[in-house]
């Protein structure tokens, strides 16, 4: 997976297209991710017996495929695509397509 949890990330399609948000969680089998403010649902939750469930409409965040967000770079702040470089020692790193920098 080229995008991870805490990543900046932006819509490229779809309703939210153009708003930026952070990665919470990544569900690689999937192939889905779950970015804050990002595709909110509203859920009609109901009381479930004695357990302390929140009661009423739940707006919240719902998974969202991943080829319909990019990653933005920290240093240029443009959505790009992500390729990869071996650094010397050995270690796989993440580069910015477009400025070429190193991501993480």
């Amino acid at each position: 997976m080229k995008i991870k949890k805490g990543d900046t990330v932006e819509v490229i399609s779809g309703n939210d297209k153009g708003m930026r948000g952070t990665v919470h969680i990544v569900y690689p089998k999937k192939k889905r991710v779950v970015v804050s403010g990002v595709h909110l649902i509203k859920k009609h939750q109901r009381r479930t017996g004695d357990v302390r469930t929140q009661v009423g409409i739940i707006e919240r965040e719902a998974p969202i495929h991943i080829s319909n967000v990019a990653l933005v770079c920290p240093h240029c702040d443009r959505p790009t695509r992500v390729g990869y470089r071996v650094m010397p020692d050995g270690t796989k790193s993440r580069v910015c397509r477009k400025c070429g920098e190193i991501i993480d």
